[in-house]
């Protein structure tokens, strides 16, 4: 640990603290989020970018820092023997109570702290995050700043500087996140289907996921259009599309909403999770909407009302789809009709929508999660059903 630091809220609230991880000044939306383990999947989340994360688990550190054995290759690979989400920390800075004072994990390559000064990322411990997120759950989320090093200041300097930093509302952040270019992840054994990946910031585990059951997983950059995806596979297309979770405001993503909106109107199968829930959603004529704090962790109840089930989720969202008319209620669109399928039983946020007239549905949480729960992991073989009784469909008409 590093001497003092200041944790700066918008509102002018101020907490100290002690600083750890790279020294220097960062700012971003303050959220938290409620796992109580898998820290590291949470900061190498894409989804995370430009927010600073408060962890409402006492201590973190704990299990140390798990590396891939060639993080120069990280961006672009499938990360297998790491904890990685993605090649990279994208959160903007970690608030937390404890540090723990050194890791206890036989995996561990390395600490957080030497993790996170590798990365540049700031970091304040010493703080009271279980007033600090009260706070948040009272009054929303709010634009903050971490300083520490030579960039303490004043309290009017600081604070100053946090509120000249734009708001996560209008934020178009899918394409700071998404790779460059298109890269493939092969199946595990047999080859069953084809996918096309839109890369809004993928996390690691959705290939994983899909190469499990025999899927190749082309993963494409954010601003890929229907040419593009035409032209995989040898120009024969591909069985399905994901649209992957991403940070930033949905109402800013036209390209992937344009994008899905030539899926839907060709009728392939459409899988989306989390950010790609949110642009179905607009892509089927829905409104989106920011939430007062949002739903992060690994422990949010998500009723399925096509089955009554009841399950544990991982989530990672601050925005969400505003669909017309009571819950339950069949929804006309220009895609034919649509519902929604799944909901939030802590607040009645919609938590996944359903085409009944084409092939496509989507999730707001991550039946993908790393580190859990596993709850929801047969949606990905739901997306495959919906795939072989489209290709089955298809070969009749033929």
């Amino acid at each position: 640990m590093s001497g003092p630091a200041a944790l700066v809220l918008e509102d002018g609230r101020i907490h100290r603290g002690t600083a750890f991880g790279a020294l220097g000044a960062t700012f971003g939306e303050a959220v938290f989020s409620t796992g109580m383990t898998g820290y590291q999947e949470t900061l190498t989340d894409p989804s995370y970018r430009r927010q600073v994360v408060i962890a409402t688990a006492p201590q973190i550190g704990n299990t140390g820092w798990v590396d891939h054995p060639d993080v120069a290759e990280a961006a672009n690979a499938t990360l297998e023997g790491s904890d990685d989400e993605s090649g990279r920390i994208w959160v903007s800075g970690l608030v937390i109570r404890d540090l723990s004072p050194r890791p206890s994990n036989w995996r561990s390559t390395r600490s957080l702290p030497e993790q996170m000064t590798a990365d540049g990322v700031v970091g304040i411990c010493d703080v009271d995050t279980r007033g600090l997120t009260r706070h948040l759950r009272t009054g929303g989320v709010l634009r903050c700043g971490i300083f520490s090093g030579d960039e303490l200041g004043t309290d009017e300097q600081m604070l100053a500087r946090v509120r000249a930093t734009p708001s996560m509302v209008g934020a178009d952040l899918a394409g700071e996140v998404s790779t460059g270019e298109i890269y493939t992840v092969e199946p595990a054994g047999e080859h069953r289907f084809s996918v096309a990946a839109l890369d809004l910031g993928i996390k690691s585990n959705t290939p994983k996921m899909f190469a499990a059951r025999g899927i190749r997983t082309h993963v494409l950059p954010s601003d890929a259009t229907i040419d593009d995806l035409l032209a995989l596979e040898d120009g024969r297309g591909v069985d399905g599309v994901f649209l992957s979770n991403g940070p930033g405001d949905p109402e800013t993503a036209e390209g992937p909403v344009s994008l899905t909106r030539e899926v839907l109107s060709r009728r392939i199968p459409l899988f989306g999770i989390c950010f790609g829930n949110q642009i179905l959603g607009r892509a089927l004529g829905f409104g989106t909407y920011k939430l007062k704090f949002g739903h992060r962790g690994i422990n949010q109840p998500v009723r399925d009302h096509r089955t009554g089930k009841v399950f544990v989720t991982a989530q990672n969202h601050g925005f969400a789809v505003d669909v017309p008319g009571p819950l339950g209620e069949v929804v006309d669109t220009e895609f034919g009709r649509a519902r929604v399928a799944f909901t939030c039983l802590n607040d009645d946020v919609i938590e996944g929508l359903e085409c009944l007239d084409v092939p496509a549905f989507s999730v707001q949480f991550h039946p993908e999660a790393a580190a859990g729960p596993h709850d929801a992991g047969y949606l990905f073989d739901d997306f495959i059903s919906l795939m072989s009784a489209t290709r089955k469909d298809a070969h009749a008409a033929s």
